[in-house]
């Protein structure tokens, strides 16, 4: 019985002379790479030194790239690069590393400048001040802004940003817990509550005509205190609404915060007071509240106010729906300083 080769249809031979033979290549072609033991380890030890080579390159103190491993190294790397790009050489952010450290000690919190996919592209010298960490120790966490906030406020630092992408120009504030040092956990009893204001800027020099970052200033805020008993808390007051947030009750505290006096808030709705680029939040956690099935159903959002000398405040309102039975909502303001 003769077996025919299904690519020649000839008689398969002893040495099956239509297939090509193991070790020889067909004309023209070129060889596939292959790496021996010992190339592979001069491969990496070049590259070992290449890494040392760029940490030596670092701006920082010799005390902290003696602690970088190479993926920390390659982490710091890729945050001068995206500056480099992003500012290139002659230009800086606006209130950036020009800073020298005395201003920097100056403001009540830490600059934050990102790309418009969330990495970091600079973070002030002083954030040491306020998480605990440096900025190469703040960096070991990841290199996006949301690789530094707790997990449970991603989401909506996201839609924030989000939102603030979609119109440039337009300022942005959001509450987030942010990582701290361990020591930083132990005294205070958790992250800090950091407020994060900022807004996308386009950035004008020719190098990069189109391209937008996000100009934060990241100022840490007191924590609301459990269960939301803030009576004895200096920087808040609580209110009672309808449903339809007219102020039903509200504690003499807001006259410090406000201007106002008790008796000219019953009666008038929480929305005259609104900043107007804050409405549309503001109502979005209003629905949430006064939608919810059950009482204790609850909402945070950082909003401004009209103060009485017509000035604007910043507050982090906290809403839920009162229980007992009372059609109403119930909300703790904290004064954001």
């Amino acid at each position: 019985m003769t077996i025919f080769c299904s690519h020649c249809h000839r008689p398969l031979q002893a040495e099956m002379s239509c297939l090509p033979r193991r070790g020889k290549q067909a004309p023209g072609t070129s060889k596939p790479f292959r790496s021996t033991k010992s190339a592979s380890k001069a491969r990496r030890d070049q590259i070992n030194v290449e890494i040392q080579a760029l940490r030596s390159l670092l701006p920082i103190s010799i005390r902290e790239k003696e602690r970088l491993s190479y993926l920390h190294t390659m982490a710091l790397v890729c945050l001068w690069l995206r500056g480099a790009q992003l500012f290139p050489p002659g230009t800086s952010p606006p209130a950036g590393p020009a800073l020298g450290e005395e201003l920097l000690s100056l403001l009540p919190g830490f600059l934050l400048v990102l790309s418009a996919n969330g990495k970091l592209v600079y973070i002030s010298e002083n954030v040491a001040q306020v998480l605990g960490l440096s900025m190469v120790e703040l960096l070991a966490q990841g290199d996006t802004v949301f690789d530094i906030l707790d997990g449970r406020v991603q989401e909506d630092a996201r839609k924030q940003l989000l939102l603030a992408q979609e119109e440039p120009g337009r300022a942005v504030t959001f509450v987030s817990e942010m990582r701290t040092s361990k020591a930083f956990r132990l005294q205070h009893g958790g992250n800090r509550v950091v407020a994060v204001h900022g807004r996308f800027t386009a950035l004008r020099w020719p190098a990069s005509p189109s391209t937008v970052v996000f100009l934060a200033l990241c100022t840490p805020v007191a924590r609301l205190p459990a269960g939301g008993d803030a009576s004895s808390q200096d920087d808040v007051f609580r209110s009672t609404h309808a449903l339809d947030m007219t102020f039903t009750d509200v504690t003499e505290s807001v006259t410090y915060h406000l201007g106002y006096h008790r008796e000219e808030l019953l009666g008038q709705s929480w929305y005259s007071l609104l900043h107007p680029e804050d409405a549309d939040l503001a109502a979005a956690q209003h629905r949430a509240v006064a939608l919810g099935a059950a009482a204790g159903t609850a909402g945070t959002a950082v909003l401004r106010l009209l103060r009485r000398d017509r000035t604007w405040a910043w507050l982090r309102v906290s809403a839920r729906r009162d229980g007992g039975g009372a059609r109403a909502i119930a909300c703790t303001s904290l004064c954001l300083r």
